[in-house]
């Protein structure tokens, strides 16, 4: 009874920081124009996704069409590339910070076609196979859970870090910007003066020789 609690205790303190991971299950329309995917995501981490052409097409007599993919990297490295499939899964670990994209589209199309697509979009802790390394190392119940756990709160601090790196370059930048605009507007001002300065001296000129004043 005792193990069973401390079970269900994990499971909800995993279910409540397995938020904080991303897990995104979406189902959208495809057609002959490209349709994108993107996040943003740090370096060192494992992306897992499967995707499949849904069939409920075939109830109101339609065929369903099938899909090409394509994934890049932030610099446009190509991570995977899959042509006129139903269905695939694809993996891949970041080395570039970043936003990963992906692409689906129906490839040789005809004006107005359309599929639906179901992409399930894993990354970090979400995209391990738990089931494996539970075998691999042979562990079960609680300890499983806290390795779980254990995962979950890295992924937690390796988030927050990488939030925090983006906050101090989002303010490297934002202090350099305000630098250049301060010394923009001060170089502004200071040509102002001397135009200023040069109109009034050709001015009294002018009217010194006119004998105006």
């Amino acid at each position: 009874m005792a193990q069973r609690g401390w079970v269900m205790i994990l499971h909800l303190t995993l279910m409540c920081l397995w938020a904080a991971s991303c897990v995104r299950g979406i189902r959208f329309d495809v057609a002959a124009s490209p349709k994108c995917i993107s996040e943003e995501i740090q370096t060192n981490v494992l992306v897992l996704a499967d995707f499949s052409v849904v069939n409920h097409d075939q109830d109101h007599g339609h065929q369903p069409h099938n899909v090409s993919v394509k994934v890049t990297s932030p610099y446009g490295n190509l991570l995977y590339s899959t042509e006129d499939v139903s269905s695939g899964q694809f993996t891949f670990t970041t080395h570039e910070s970043g936003i990963y994209v992906a692409c689906l589209w129906i490839p040789n199309a005809s004006q107005g076609a359309a599929t639906t697509v179901d992409l399930d979009w894993k990354v970090g802790i979400a995209a391990k196979d738990w089931a494996t390394i539970a075998r691999k190392e042979k562990i079960e119940g609680v300890e499983l859970e806290l390795r779980k756990l254990e995962g979950a709160v890295e992924a937690i601090h390796e988030n927050l870090m990488y939030l925090r790196s983006r906050e101090a370059e989002m303010r490297e930048v934002s202090e350099v910007t305000n630098g250049r605009v301060a010394w923009f507007s001060i170089m502004s001002l200071t040509v102002c003066l001397v135009v200023s300065a040069g109109q009034l001296w050709h001015l009294k000129r002018y009217f010194e020789k006119k004998k105006l004043i």
